[in-house]
């Protein structure tokens, strides 16, 4: 699978190049246009569906339902990394979504919380509301990442989860009320403007 960004970052939409007979899961609502002979299938109603090529190959345009960037994450199966929940715009087989992921039950307990594991290689192709913001920390450099900007970040970084007023509100489901601090190694990537709730 090859991804070639336009429209970025302010609307952007990614053409999907899939080789003879691969697939790639996407939401069928984000699906602009694509190449003849292109096949979907959905395992339940309202759920993702699985776009597939034809023996000569193909590709199909896809845009998220809200204005921004389209941003593909390569996995090159040695590091896993955690995204915000509902980022993901495109999944190709190689790539897994991990439940439950060790690291995330021990950031959330028993909830389900705001990110998900992705792990595997290829291109993991995300939305996000802005532009995409990497920052690179070196071992042992600490930051703090406010979770409704927060896109993803690697297996290599460490991660807390806190509570900015422990008497206020908080939330695992929203990241509401809390913070998460990053020690590196490891790239942070986040979304400049905050996802539409």
């Amino acid at each position: 699978m090859e991804v070639r960004t336009r429209h970025t970052p302010a609307f952007g939409v990614a053409r999907v190049v899939l080789s003879p007979g691969e697939a790639v899961q996407a939401d069928p609502a984000a699906l602009v246009a694509n190449s003849f002979g292109i096949t979907e299938s959905r395992a339940r109603r309202g759920g993702p569906a699985v776009f597939t090529a034809p023996a000569e190959g193909g590709w199909l345009d896809l845009a998220p339902g809200h204005p921004g960037d389209v941003y593909p994450l390569e996995l090159d199966g040695r590091v896993g990394w955690c995204v915000a929940r509902d980022a993901v715009l495109a999944r190709p087989a190689t790539v897994r979504t991990d439940h439950p992921w060790p690291a995330l039950r021990a950031l959330f307990g028993g909830d389900s919380g705001f990110l998900e594991h992705h792990s595997g290689t290829g291109s993991l192709l995300l939305a996000t509301p802005g532009p995409v913001d990497a920052l690179t920390l070196a071992a042992g450099e600490v930051i703090t990442v406010t979770p409704a900007f927060l896109l993803a970040y690697p297996d290599t970084a460490q991660c807390r989860l806190r509570a900015v007023d422990p008497s206020g509100p908080q939330s695992v489901r929203t990241g509401e009320g809390l913070a998460l601090d990053f020690a590196g190694p490891g790239t942070i990537l986040m979304q400049t403007r905050r996802r539409p709730g």
